[in-house]
């Protein structure tokens, strides 16, 4: 008897609202709830003549289609029922308080929902709408009952109930040992990217119907189903779909689902599929060997089977300098390598696999060997001749890259990172050793986490002397699976030598998990093992105290594990609260061109294996490393989900080493160069494809590695206002500004935060090492440099460019360089003094023509690394070795003394402008102070004197007047400083009071 099919249920909880608008016109409202999901709506129960109701009522939905749950969008709408105003009314539509339109990548599992309050949105510009709403939504895999999923049950469900339990070693060459990372710490599947679907007009509900019943929604909003036609190599054809976006349809004719490949060039590939052999003579180990020109490779040994071994495995002939012939010749791997037999197999006979085809059946073919009667057997293959868009490519033995583990393309994702905030309140029944009369108890509580570590400050005693409280918070990362262990540690710093109070072991896993500020987690206390500290405890288990602890994940942060100015993603951890996808990144690696030499190999020939890394969100890509060449052409291209187009991607160079590692030796690889593209640079649907130069910065300076090939689009089909308004929206996620982390605090959980990706990523095979993702994340970026000093101090030299530019034009007018400019400016002055309601406009028309004026000059393509702004160019060479070098320092005392002293020498001068800073601005309070009497006499007395001049005369008047004596002619000024100027430098600041 087969099992029953099973049937998703989408659940969602309606808990509460808060702060509702008020429209029954005495200042209250009786809200209820429609949700209308893949045409079923439901509704709840009205709450009288409340703003801030309680319905905890639970709605289930059917998922007719779980496939595409994600491109599915969760209508949820609240309104006044006016049946319960003081003046009944059945004929007018009740009044809108708000909607939450949530998509399907939102929806969480149950078992991992969590309350969230999602703020309510306006229908159209003028509502007044207000509040929020919290719901629970999860869905689930039930059993179908027949006829049930037919047809949805239409009536309201009752109350929610308790919720549910949820070879050779190359020699390195100097170039590459200077770019190797210095610092220590830590197939192709082209992910496919189905559009997310257009939002569906949800109409408002029927009010004039009793709140009691359930309306059905209309089929045709349901009716715009997604169909895909999955393709042999995993892809799919997306006939027609619609995006969760803008609230209006887009047909299929105005998709943007691209063809796989077509941003990057074919290249033609021999494809052939060993899968087994029968009927060999009788043999240790055989093998195959394929040859066809100069491409020779070699597969596994299968173990022998009675003359039935079988390899399954498919190779990949690059076909450049393609070869009329085939060769694939069976061969034993014992003493004497003997001859089993062999296939020949004309090339303009064979197939040409052209996608979506199916894979090419196998088929058998009986071995040759001449006149040799011991050749016996036939062997399965199938071959045929296809491009990089085979889905047999990326697990193929391919002749670019012989090294089969290490030279694979792989896709690789990042582990889901928590903050875990550990607040310290208090510990109780401590047993704290005598101290002295009159010294202070210094308590401290420590808590490790893996190679993480916090310590409170000092404790705060009660007046009994056991209890000790902190109200301190603590924060660290974790990294799923949650199978850390939270190790508290009680200690008593008071003296020389710490003493351990207590110890607790708490599983991380056990931990609560908080989606926003609104949850509030409750405090725990937590007995502390005192066996061994103190002498007390002999084995066992002793009882040291017990401290009180609040322990919660946050799932409404993002953890940053890059810089936040080139960070590629912005989503908090906690799935429910991304916001939908506005589009897909797409990025063909096409070819290098120029390498260096990293390597050297026998005969001291040059060498360079590389590979290219590309990093967005959580998803890492690494293409093949093509072996032992200064061009090589990758030709490969991978897709990212855009949920925010202020992101950066990524994309670094490096020369592959861990394929040369033997006997679990670590060979790191070097890193050739990076470049990094702003998804915001690039106009939507425009395919941008330009070279890129690779620099690396060493010690010895900056060099030109070789150059980059790529080709990107920012793949949208979303309407201009939907993608603007992201710009209106806060970058980082509401926890960031509600609960604020410090810039210290932040820096230290980023490194954390990059330790667990690297310790991650370095457990996938092919690995990636830790010096390929601190490269990557820039995990050296807040490290001291000189370089990087210069650069900023030149980057707001430029910032303030256009003030200086804007003076020096201003002061050309006042000198009457050009006396038709200085005329017309003088024109202008008296139309806008006169007439001021016009200043505001013509400002803005000014910008506005200064901004298409530059559009002439806008860049063509998104720009790569800029050398000149990043001041390598001519940086000297014990600047770079200072950058280089580590924190503690390694190198001489001497040469740490020289650099400090040129430290201080810059400090000086930083310390002299911050001088210059203040005393301005004592200048300014001075006027007022009476530091200096006859000053401040002056200068109220010239105040008296202009109120009454400003209040005899028009301002227009005063207006003209003081315009036209700044814009006066040169014959009519003096040379010398002017007055006001004389009189404020005179003024007195505190600087002669400073020791």
């Amino acid at each position: 008897m087969t099992s029953s099919p099973t049937v998703r249920k989408l659940v969602v909880e309606v808990v509460d609202a808060r702060d509702l608008v008020p429209k029954d016109g005495q200042g209250t409202s009786s809200p209820y709830v429609v949700i209308d999901f893949a045409g079923q709506r439901k509704r709840t129960h009205t709450r009288a003549r409340d703003l801030n109701p309680q319905w905890h009522e639970r709605l289930e939905f059917i998922v007719s289609d779980p496939s595409s749950m994600e491109l599915e969008e969760l209508n949820i709408e609240i309104y006044n029922d006016k049946r319960f105003g003081p003046v009944a009314s059945t004929t007018r539509k009740n009044n809108f308080l708000g909607r939450v339109r949530i998509y399907g990548s939102q929806f969480a599992r149950r078992g991992e929902e969590g309350l969230i309050y999602f703020p309510l949105e306006k229908r159209s510009l003028l509502s007044w709408i207000r509040g929020e709403i919290g719901l629970k939504i999860y869905y689930f895999d039930d059993d179908k009952i027949p006829g049930e999923a037919k047809k949805p049950e239409s009536v309201s469900p009752p109350p929610v109930s308790a919720a549910p339990e949820p070879t050779e070693i190359p020699a390195p060459t100097e170039a590459a040992i200077e770019s190797q990372a210095p610092l220590p710490i830590p197939v192709i599947n082209v992910e496919e990217i189905p559009p997310p679907a257009e939002q569906r007009l949800s109409s408002a509900p029927d009010d004039t119907q009793p709140p009691s019943e359930v309306k059905k929604a209309q089929n045709s909003a349901s009716s715009d189903r997604v169909r895909v036609t999955r393709r042999p190599n995993g892809g799919a054809d997306y006939t027609h779909f619609t995006r969760v976006l803008s609230g209006r349809f887009i047909s299929s004719s105005d998709s943007l689902v691209p063809s796989a490949y077509d941003l990057v060039e074919p290249m033609q590939y021999l494809f052939v599929r060993l899968v087994r052999a029968r009927g060999l003579r009788q043999c240790e180990s055989p093998y195959v060997k394929i040859r066809s020109g100069s491409h020779s490779m070699r597969s596994k040994a299968a173990r022998e089977t009675s003359g039935n071994p079988e390899w399954n495995q498919v190779f990949a002939l690059s076909q450049s300098k393609p070869d009329p012939t085939l060769e694939i010749s069976v061969w034993d791997s014992g003493p004497g390598e003997g001859f089993l037999g062999g296939v020949c197999f004309d090339l303009s006979d064979v197939p040409i696999r052209e996608q979506p085809d199916g894979p090419l059946a196998p088929q058998w073919y009986h071995l040759e060997g001449g006149e040799d009667p011991h050749i016996t057997g036939d062997i399965m293959v199938s071959v045929w001749l296809g491009t990089q868009a085979d889905d047999a490519f990326p697990e193929s033995c391919n002749s670019d890259a012989p090294y089969i583990t290490y030279t694979r393309s792989k896709v690789y994702q990042s582990p889901k990172l928590w903050y875990l905030r550990a607040s310290v309140i208090e510990a109780q029944d401590l047993r704290v050793p005598q101290t002295p009369l009159g010294s202070l108890v210094d308590l401290r509580v420590k808590i490790q986490l893996g190679f993480q570590s916090a310590r409170t400050r000092r404790s705060i005693s009660n007046c009994n002397t056991s209890t000790f409280s902190w109200l301190e918070d603590l924060m660290f990362v974790v990294s799923e699976p949650l199978d850390d262990q939270l190790i508290v540690l009680v200690e008593d710093r008071s003296a020389k030598d710490p003493v351990l109070l207590g110890h607790a072991v708490i599983p991380v896993a056990t931990i609560d998990q908080r989606l926003d500020e609104r949850h509030l987690v409750p405090f725990r206390w937590f007995n502390l093992d005192g066996s061994g500290s103190n002498g007390h405890g002999q084995g066992g288990v002793a009882y040291g105290g017990r401290i009180q602890l609040r322990l919660f994940l946050e799932g409404g942060y993002h953890v940053l594990d890059e810089a936040a100015h080139v960070c590629s993603d912005f989503r908090p951890t906690a799935k429910q609260l991304w916001r939908p996808a506005v589009g897909a990144l797409e990025l063909g690696i096409l070819s290098a061109r120029g390498l260096q030499p990293m390597k050297t190999k026998s005969g001291g020939k040059g060498s360079t294996d590389a590979y290219c890394v590309a990093k967005y969100g959580k998803k890492w890509t690494r293409t093949r490393t093509i072996t032992d060449s200064f061009d090589p052409r990758w030709n490969e291209q991978y897709t990212w989900k855009v949920y925010d187009p202020c992101t950066v991607l990524t994309i670094g160079v490096f020369d592959n080493w861990r394929m040369f590692a033997e006997g679990g030796e670590d060979r790191p690889d070097y890193r050739i160069g990076k470049i990094r593209i702003r998804v915001s640079t690039l106009e939507s649907n425009r395919v941008y494809t330009q070279s890129y130069p690779l620099m690396v910065l060493l010690r010895s300076g900056l060099k030109k590695m070789g150059e980059i090939k790529i080709a990107v689009r920012f793949a949208s089909s979303a309407l201009l206002p939907d993608t603007c308004a992201l710009y209106a929206t806060p970058m980082l996620p509401r926890m960031h500004y509600l609960r604020p982390i410090g810039v210290a605090q932040q820096e230290a959980l980023r490194g954390a935060a990059i330790r667990i990706v690297a310790a991650w990523l370095a457990r996938a095979e092919p690995p990636l090492g830790p010096e390929v993702v601190c490269y990557m994340l820039d995990a050296d970026s807040h490290s001291w440099s000189l370089r990087r000093s210069k650069a900023n101090w030149y980057r707001i030299l430029g910032i303030i460019a256009w003030a200086v530019g804007l003076a020096r034009w201003l002061d050309d007018v006042r000198r009457w360089r050009n006396p038709v400019t200085t005329v017309l400016v003088h024109l202008l002055y008296l139309v806008l003094v006169w007439y001021p309601e016009l200043v505001a406009p013509t400002a803005s028309l000014y910008l506005f023509l200064i901004g298409a004026w530059y559009y002439r000059f806008r860049p063509r393509g998104p720009a790569g690394m800029d050398a000149h702004l990043s001041q390598a160019e001519g940086a000297e060479g014990d600047e770079l070795d200072e950058e280089f070098d580590g924190m503690p320092s390694g190198k001489t005392t001497e040469v740490v003394r020289a650099r400090y002293d040129r430290l201080r020498m810059l400090a000086a001068r930083v310390q002299s402008v911050i001088g210059d800073l203040a005393a301005q601005g004592e200048r300014v309070q001075a006027l007022v102070s009476w530091r200096d009497p006859r000053a401040t006499r002056v200068f109220i007395v010239m105040c008296l004197v202009v109120s009454l001049v400003l209040y005899v005369l028009p301002p227009k008047m005063v207006s003209v007047a003081l315009g036209f004596y700044f814009l006066r002619h040169p014959m009519f000024r003096d040379p010398m400083p002017p007055t006001v100027l004389n009189f404020f430098r005179r003024l007195p600041s505190l600087s002669d009071r400073l020791l």
